[in-house]
């Protein structure tokens, strides 16, 4: 199978880390994409760039069916685009949140999601309450960093997620940590060890789950909300999205 990872964001040395992870766990005959849009902002840490980010990944998904892919994983922890890309096509799509938070859930009663800067912490909250999980989620860590600081100084981010990470299990009672940006992806095992509960990364749960899907044959419901978009008028620089508006998948609600 092949499977497609959108990091939403441009910077392509996080896109390439994002792909190491999810390769590290991908099961023999699982190919693992991971891509950069044309287009986007280098960072996203606000809703103004989750706004931005998100046709970007709807390209990708629209030119991942048309190079035969069978997922898509969305590896920015807001799951930016998620249910715009799930309407684009009848693969499966996940975002890296979401399989962080359902998987946590069968590990763990109570888990803390540590982060970047304080600015997104109200976003997370509004995902995880969108999501359903705000009954499990302890608490919702921010820590000074930004997201291209982690590329930047890898030891410096990793000190300071330790830090939050301790603070989460002595001060929010954490069964588990959620490594809440797509860019931590490589310090989930050492915290883990050192912790001595799961630390998740979203990137490697999305894979797992991903492939579980497409192994069992599962694909995104078309029967109303997910349905294709209707066909009308994009102009401007959205002018391509109109156009390439895919068919109705067989067997799709008409």
């Amino acid at each position: 199978m092949k499977i497609k990872i959108i990091n939403p964001n441009t910077t392509q040395m996080m896109t390439d880390s994002i792909g190491e992870a999810g390769r590290s766990v991908a099961r023999d005959g699982t190919e693992i994409v991971a891509v950069s849009p044309t287009f986007g902002p280098a960072s996203i840490e606000s809703y103004y760039d989750e706004m931005l980010c998100a046709p970007g990944v709807i390209d990708e998904v629209m030119k991942g069916d048309a190079d035969g892919f069978d997922a898509y994983i969305i590896a920015c922890y807001g799951d930016p685009g998620l249910h715009a890309a799930r309407e684009a096509t009848h693969k499966p799509v996940l975002g890296i949140a979401e399989a962080s938070l359902y998987t946590a859930s069968m590990l763990a009663a109570r888990f803390s999601v540590v982060t970047v800067i304080p600015r997104i912490k109200t976003m997370l909250e509004e995902m995880v309450a969108n999501y359903g999980f705000s009954h499990k989620v302890a608490n919702i860590r921010t820590t000074p960093l930004y997201v291209l600081d982690i590329e930047a100084n890898p030891p410096a981010a990793l000190e300071t997620l330790r830090g939050e990470a301790r603070k989460a299990m002595a001060e929010d009672d954490a069964e588990a940590i959620l490594l809440g940006c797509a860019g931590f992806a490589e310090f989930a095992n050492e915290l883990e060890q050192e912790l001595g509960i799961p630390v998740l990364d979203g990137v490697v749960c999305a894979v797992k789950l991903a492939e579980a899907m497409v192994e069992l044959g599962k694909t995104t419901s078309k029967a109303k909300t997910y349905r294709f978009p209707e066909t009308k008028a994009y102009t401007g620089i959205f002018d391509r999205f109109g156009s390439a508006a895919p068919e109705p998948h067989a067997g799709a609600a008409e």
